[in-house]
């Protein structure tokens, strides 16, 4: 009877799983989506709990403690995080996923005996190796976004020794399997091989490839999951898993393919070089716009598109660009966003911080469409992006991200930029579209520029 209601809960759980992913794909329905997902997490623990264990003691004391210790530390750092920093609370909680799915591995490793089937054995094994590698690597991604680690560093023939340190933990556990038992220096030399895999991965990927990492880190997460889930014959947690480990596979293709390189190049780290590319020209200026003739360019441009980069979310200005586009909006300027696929610090970082400060979904314009719109758009607003519209990726071959698609801004009739300074992108990339006829740049905080500009923008209405 408990055995058929805890099949039933998994089941529920699963759908529950399944469709709030599904609603996670529009800003409109996301909410919900994290809402459903939520009841299915839920679900999914009460019926682990209920599940019949045998004679074994099912532990609900130091269950309910961990449970209790999660909650203290993840609801108020879920609460107080800001949006900039949202990036760096998914790089900690794929970390915290993998650190969990290492530690069931080597648990379930330690009970190994002449009766353990051979299969369970190789589960165990993945889920320590896959969640290791995920855990370092979370940690990594997590110090390279915080800013504490800035230096791109690439070990002497890194791929030599990553493809050694893989080798290794396939010979441990080729072993494991084969003797049908575990020893303790086996078991320690697999969990080090598996958490320097996640430093040596990590490590040489450069900055501009960070939202790729994270997609990918979190889709090796979800599959230690599903292994844990293999593991423990739970449905939910191997269903579950296998959803995050696919989904986030597919997302971090999609955002390859948005900057026109194969995985296996992210990887090796082998095409982002600082301070390479066109643009670098001592002879160049940076013409400058005003307050006033910004103010004045907008309010008598027919239509507006706002191309938000990553310098927005740093000055936590997606209200005041907001504010900017209702007083636009008053005086019969059409304002649009174009959105890139990888802008940011991680995917869909550009359409949260907008839907925080309530953008209508209809204004967000994605690669294809908003070049579409840029060829008959008066002015871009270009607000703390780089890369994304470096005009390199199409007529520079000798440029690291040439072919790499981009916002072509300079179709646009005006461009204003908003930038901090006269530095290069997240990528180290110069940027000759700060130097084009049609650019002019707005120095400043991206939140009191804007601000600035609207208050004129007030005074001349």
């Amino acid at each position: 009877m408990m055995t058929g209601i805890v099949s039933i809960l998994y089941m529920v759980a699963v759908f529950c799983f399944a469709i709030g992913i599904r609603m996670l794909r529009q800003p409109k329905s996301a909410k919900q989506g994290n809402l459903i997902s939520l009841a299915g997490m839920l679900i999914g623990i009460v019926g682990a709990l209920i599940q019949p264990l045998g004679e074994v003691d099912n532990n609900y004391i130091w269950i309910a403690a961990a449970m209790l210790l999660g909650t203290m530390i993840g609801w108020p750092l879920a609460q107080k995080v800001k949006m900039t920093a949202m990036p760096q609370l998914v790089a900690m909680f794929n970390g915290l996923g993998g650190a969990s799915a290492t530690t069931l591995g080597i648990v379930e490793l330690m009970k190994v005996s002449a009766e353990t089937p051979g299969g369970s054995i190789a589960v165990s094994i993945l889920a320590l190796i896959i969640g290791g590698i995920s855990f370092t690597g979370s940690v990594l991604a997590y110090l390279k976004l915080e800013g504490t680690l800035r230096k791109q560093w690439v070990v002497p023939m890194h791929n030599f020794w990553n493809l050694l340190i893989l080798v290794g933990m396939v010979v441990i556990g080729a072993i494991m399997v084969v003797q049908g038992s575990v020893n303790i220096p086996l078991l320690l030399g697999l969990v080090v091989l598996a958490l320097f895999y996640g430093v040596f991965f990590v490590f040489p990927i450069g900055g501009a490839d960070m939202p790729v990492v994270i997609s990918l880190l979190n889709s090796l997460t979800g599959l230690s999951a599903a292994a844990a889930g293999a593991i423990y014959d739970n449905k939910t947690m191997l269903i579950g898993g296998i959803l995050v480990g696919a989904s986030g596979t597919i997302l971090t293709l999609l955002m390859c393919q948005a900057m026109n390189r194969s995985l296996w190049n992210v990887i090796l780290a082998g095409k982002f070089k600082a301070g390479s590319g066109a643009g670098g020209g001592t002879d160049q200026v940076m013409k400058e716009i005003t307050k006033p003739d910004a103010a004045i360019l907008l309010q008598y441009s027919k239509n507006v598109i706002v191309i938000p980069g990553y310098g927005l979310a740093v000055s936590q200005a997606q209200k005041t660009v907001k504010e900017l586009d209702d007083l636009l909006n008053s005086m019969d300027v059409e304002v649009k966003y174009a959105i890139h696929p990888v802008a940011g610090r991680m995917p869909g970082h550009m359409n949260v911080l907008l839907a925080e400060a309530d953008v209508p979904y209809e204004k967000l314009l994605d690669l294809d469409d908003a070049n579409a719109a840029l060829k008959d758009t008066d002015v871009v607003l270009i607000i703390g992006a780089n890369d994304v519209v470096n005009p390199s990726a199409n007529d520079d071959p000798s440029s690291p991200i040439y072919g790499m698609p981009i916002l072509n801004a300079t179709d646009a009739k005006h461009i204003i930029v908003m930038k901090r300074g006269r530095g290069t992108g997240y990528s180290g990339i110069e940027n000759p579209l700060f130097f084009h006829d049609k650019t002019q740049l707005y120095f400043g905080d991206a939140k009191a520029s804007l601000q600035e500009i609207t208050e004129e923008l007030k005074e001349n209405a």
